[in-house]
């Protein structure tokens, strides 16, 4: 050791040499302590995305519903907003059921309620079903008794699409009038029929197209674009202005 540090301190290359090799050593090591905190801190990070993208969710322009008429000027963004979203965690889920429920580590004290729109990726993952003070139980789309209305979003043709309990990557828009123009690749989205979730949201795209049977509709087959199998992170969407939507409906119907 004593004869080693002596020609390290005495020829300039060989301190060199060490000292480079030292630096790449506990460089190693800082990198190695550096990626092991990363991996620790993924949990926070996940939720601090999270948290971010629903905050940006929030102000974007087609959550809101002007208010300005010719008689009004009333421009308060917090009186025209329409949706508000909520970030929630997946903790349960299932895909190989015909009526498949995901549950949420957020509820009744976190501002969820039943019948709230639930997304991911900017995409279609359920309906809340009900909840309690800290969770809550969300209706899957691979769920057979769920109908979503959908559209054709190229020529905004409306239909329903539901889950036919088969292959958790695929599901079943129906009532697509026969002469309609629709090709495999096309997308499908939400329609503005629906009081729960906003108009053009993603469900998936045409994959296969089934011929018309003896009537003037046909169905076509849905490559649905979220992964239920990969699910962690979702947005919990309220409509602000449901209520007054379902009551007005409910007077025309009496």
């Amino acid at each position: 050791m004593v004869c080693f540090l002596l020609i390290v301190s005495n020829n300039n290359y060989h301190k060199t040499v060490f000292l480079n090799s030292n630096n790449a050593l506990t460089g190693g090591i800082y990198n190695k302590v550096s990626t092991f905190s990363d991996y620790i801190r993924l949990s926070k990070i996940n939720d601090e995305l999270s948290s971010e993208n629903t905050a940006l969710h929030n102000i974007l322009l087609e959550n809101y519903k002007s208010t300005i008429d010719s008689f009004s000027l009333y421009k308060d963004t917090i009186f025209k907003q329409q949706y508000i979203y909520r970030s929630a965690k997946v903790i349960n889920n299932s895909i190989n059921k015909q009526r498949n429920y995901i549950t949420l580590n957020k509820g009744r004290l976190q501002g969820i309620r039943p019948e709230m729109g639930v997304i991911a990726n900017n995409s279609v993952v359920g309906i809340v079903k009900s909840v309690s003070d800290n969770y809550a139980t969300v209706i899957s789309l691979l769920n057979s008794r769920l109908k979503i209305s959908a559209r054709i979003k190229k020529n905004n043709h409306h239909g329903s699409l539901y889950w036919d309990g088969k292959d958790y990557r695929r599901a079943r828009l129906i009532e697509i009038p026969s002469h309609v123009d629709i090709k495999i690749g096309d997308t499908i989205t939400t329609s503005s029929y629906s009081s729960i979730f906003p108009e053009g949201l993603l469900l998936g795209v045409a994959d296969e197209i089934l011929p018309a049977t003896g009537g003037n509709f046909r169905e076509v087959i849905v490559l649905i674009s979220n992964d239920f199998n990969q699910l962690s992170y979702v947005d919990v969407i309220g409509n602000l202005l449901k209520n007054e939507q379902v009551e007005l409906e409910k007077e025309v119907e009496k």
